[in-house]
Parts: C-alpha cells; sequence; structure tokens
C-alpha cells in the first residue's frame, strides 16, 4: 500500500504552479498506479516546477537530476569512494530516491549517455527493480518511489533520441506554454510586477516564439519573462529589460537581434 499523502501541507506553501488543464491529477493517477511519467515540452515552459510542485502536494522527496553528455549511470546509481583511507559506497541519486521511496527527476533525460537509458529500464517496467552490480544489491523499489523524466522535443536529433523501448515505458504529457492570462498571472506571481504590465511582456514572448524555427531556435521562455519583468519591477527601463532578458538570449547574431527587437517593439504597440 502507499503511504498516505501528507494532507498537511497547505496549498500556499508548495512551490507555486499554475494548472494548465489536468496536468496535476494525471499526475497523480500515475503516482497512485506506480507509473512512471515522461514530460515533453520546451524550455522553460514549467516542467522543473510542475514536478516539484507535486513532490511537495504528494508529500514525498525530490531528488533531481540534471542531465547532460557526461551523466553515466554510476552517476544515478552510485560508486565506490575514498574516505578517511576507507573505500565506502556511496549511493547515486536514483539508488536513494528507490530506497528513501522518493521521486527521481531526469531533466532533459535525453542529454545523458545512452548507458543511462538500460539502468532504467527494470525500474521503469512492472519489476520495479534496481539491480546494484557493484554492490551485488538487487533493490525493490517501494510504491511510493516514481522515476518522471522529461526532454525538450525541439532539441531532438538524430543522436539524441529516446529509443521506442525506452519510451514506452512511461506515460508521457506534452507541456505548453500557458495562455495570455495565465502566463501573466504566472510572471507577476514570480517577480512582483503588475498583472496588466506583464500581459504586454508576454505578447511579446508569444510574438518571438512565432519566429521559433525561423531566424531562433528556441522561443522565449517563461523563464525569460519573468527575467524581464524582474528587472522593471527593480526600475530598469523596458527597452533595456527587453532586450537583456527576452532578445539577447535568443540569438547572437546583430542582425537577427535587430529583427527580434523590431518585432517586440510592433507587439508592444
Amino acid at each position: 500500500m502507499l503511504k498516505s499523502v501528507n494532507t498537511a501541507v497547505k496549498e500556499s506553501d508548495l512551490p507555486f504552479y499554475a494548472p494548465n488543464g489536468s496536468e496535476c491529477e494525471i499526475f497523480e493517477h500515475a503516482y497512485h498506479n506506480r507509473l512512471p511519467v515522461l514530460l515533453k515540452g520546451p524550455t522553460g515552459c514549467g516542467k522543473t516546477r510542475f514536478v516539484a510542485h507535486m513532490a511537495a502536494r504528494l508529500g514525498r522527496p525530490l531528488y533531481t537530476v540534471s542531465c547532460h553528455d557526461d551523466l553515466t549511470a554510476a552517476d544515478l546509481t552510485g560508486r565506490y569512494l575514498l574516505k578517511g583511507g576507507d573505500t565506502v559506497w556511496v549511493d547515486g541519486p536514483l539508488t536513494r530516491a528507490v530506497r528513501e521511496g522518493a521521486i527521481c527527476y531526469l531533466d532533459e533525460v535525453v542529454e545523458a549517455r545512452k548507458d543511462v537509458t538500460v539502468v532504467l529500464h527494470p525500474v521503469t517496467d512492472d519489476r520495479r527493480t534496481l539491480p546494484l552490480e557493484r554492490t551485488g544489491e538487487l533493490l525493490q523499489a517501494p510504491p511510493e518511489f516514481m522515476l518522471v523524466a522529461s526532454y525538450n522535443p525541439g532539441y531532438q536529433n538524430v543522436l539524441k533520441t529516446l529509443k521506442p523501448s525506452t519510451r514506452q515505458r512511461f506515460l508521457a504529457m506534452e507541456f505548453g506554454f500557458p495562455t495570455l492570462d495565465t502566463e501573466a498571472g504566472i510572471v507577476a506571481h514570480e517577480s512582483g510586477l503588475p498583472h496588466e504590465r506583464c500581459l504586454a511582456l508576454v505578447r511579446v514572448a508569444q510574438a518571438l516564439r512565432g519566429l521559433k524555427g525561423q531566424d531562433i531556435e528556441e522561443g522565449a521562455s517563461t523563464r525569460l519573462i519573468v527575467y524581464c519583468a524582474t528587472m522593471i519591477r527593480d526600475g530598469v527601463d523596458y527597452d533595456t529589460a527587453l532586450r537583456v532578458a527576452l532578445i539577447e538570449p535568443l540569438s547572437d547574431d546583430p542582425e537577427i537581434v535587430a529583427g527580434l527587437i523590431r518585432v517586440a517593439q510592433i507587439a508592444l504597440g
């Protein structure tokens, strides 16, 4: 049986997250049925905040791993280290999550080396086991354990994709950017800038997102809008805040930057 959810946590004490659909309910169903979840969506659209919110909502510890090219299976499971002249085994974040019945979140999982996904297979199917070859242990994941992974489909290429044998071990949830009013509310909450002023910044971001795949690889994220709003709230003028927070992070090409500035000016009216 699953341990009871920590109902003592007040909504106001949870990491802030504004639902954009039924994702919270779907995540809870996955948790209670011991199913791993894969989150798909663009950079900065709220995937990581969503996982933090749900872990707190469910009353479970959270281990977050930012995946990268050099991440190995040993980085997740653990390794022997020298401590005070002795060789001791040190659990990695995935192993700790399995032992403790926590949620393990692998952010941008496609960036990790291929041997990482092999380790995930037995813990994401009906076995829910984690073999530790170096210690000879075979850990059985408790009911409270959950594996969550995320990636940005827009950055996929031939060399960095999830194999079907891995992808089909997860429930998949598509994330996108919120509606205009919802996103403005998020930006206002995170930055302290009034909602009406945030609406204009979101309109600029939406215009810039329309150029994705043309002049820029990725559109302006909600995170960047929050940065921009924070600068404005702190007294930075609009033009400077827009340039350093919403324009310059999107491209290094002077001509493209100039074009993005024109798009932003048009969006602002």
